[in-house]
């Protein structure tokens, strides 16, 4: 935290982008689509920086304290342009010259502070391991084979296969799995939280990527994220969070599993905790079907403003023609 001594607290910030904006095919441009939300120039204009071995600060967050005289109080985080050439690391289990045989010995090698991009190529193969990108480490891009060829698997209920805290990650080619409820017992109180993914960052970005499981499959937790060409499959809360992100032409696939219960479910569970609060979940140009036996809601409150917004997709009849759940906040849709 920061402090900075101003003759008036008024202080204007302007963070937000239309997610119709966002058009690109390529990672590469969706990054610099995403890279686009700054201060407003004002702010930017007035503001004091503070030198760092590792770059600037910006302005992340802000509030009055009440001291003797008018004082603002910041959060600060680094600078994170990510403008510096690519580095390109090798992943593989079976090619010895290779720079590191596990996804996780590749991402320990990024020093703290990074503010390259690092480009992580994965190659084809199932890599049975839980896979942290820590907030000190952002600009990764892990790029698979192919979601069909590259995967990360691994079972846990606590965490998650996949967690990101750093923000600009970007992945590519690559297929999440948590094997927790796989195979599903019959009985219904079997079936657990076991997420895949857990995206907890801004401005990230998966493409042509899956996501595995039963129950909160994708946590899409905090940050702007946007997917493209990806599969999501779960039976209960698989796509849920309070993030502000967009799906595009995407399939979300209902079901609990091989041999799970044929019950009914719940494909979003959207988290938004105010009416000024910027999150949604949008899916643009996305079919949205799933095995037969159970039917889903597209979605249910998990708290009083959340939101999801569904344009131009594909409902097959798996979806409950009524559609939605607030639970208990009623009068709130």
């Amino acid at each position: 935290m920061g402090m900075w001594e101003r003759d008036t607290w008024k202080w204007k910030f302007d963070w937000t982008t239309e997610l119709s904006d966002i058009e690109s095919e390529t990672v590469h441009d969706l990054l610099l689509i995403l890279d686009q939300v700054r201060p407003s120039r004002e702010a930017r204009d007035r503001r004091r920086w503070k030198p760092h071995k590792a770059g600037f600060f910006t302005v992340k967050t802000a509030y009055i304290a009440l001291m003797p005289r008018p004082v603002l109080a910041f959060v600060i985080c680094e600078s994170q342009d990510c403008s510096k050439p690519f580095k390109i690391i090798v992943v593989s289990q079976s090619n010895s010259s290779s720079n590191f045989t596990t996804i996780q010995s590749a991402i320990d090698s990024v020093p703290t502070g990074n503010s390259q991009w690092i480009h992580i190529q994965i190659s084809s193969g199932v890599y049975r391991e839980r896979v942290f990108i820590p907030k000190a480490k952002p600009c990764i891009y892990l790029e698979g084979a192919g979601r069909n060829s590259t995967s990360i698997e691994w079972s846990t209920h606590v965490n998650a296969t996949f967690v990101s805290k750093a923000n600009n990650t970007a992945a590519k080619g690559i297929t999440f799995v948590n094997t927790m409820n796989s195979p599903v017992m019959l009985e219904v109180p079997s079936i657990i939280q076991a997420r895949a993914a857990w995206i907890y960052a801004d401005k990230c970005v998966f493409y042509d990527c899956a996501f595995l499981g039963v129950q909160d499959t994708l946590n899409d937790d905090w940050g702007r994220h946007y997917y493209k060409n990806c599969y999501i499959q779960g039976g209960i809360d698989f796509i849920y969070g309070d993030g502000q992100s967009l799906f595009e032409a995407s399939t979300i696939f209902f079901s609990m599993g091989k041999n799970g219960p044929k019950i009914d479910g719940v494909i979003t569970a959207h988290e938004r905790k105010s009416p000024n609060d910027p999150s949604g979940f949008v899916f643009k140009n996305c079919n949205i079907s799933g095995t037969a036996g159970g039917k889903a809601e597209l979605g249910r409150a998990m708290d009083a403003y959340a939101r999801v917004i569904i344009a131009d997709s594909y409902l097959s009849d798996v979806v409950k023609p009524e559609g939605w759940s607030p639970r208990t906040f009623v009068g709130h849709e």
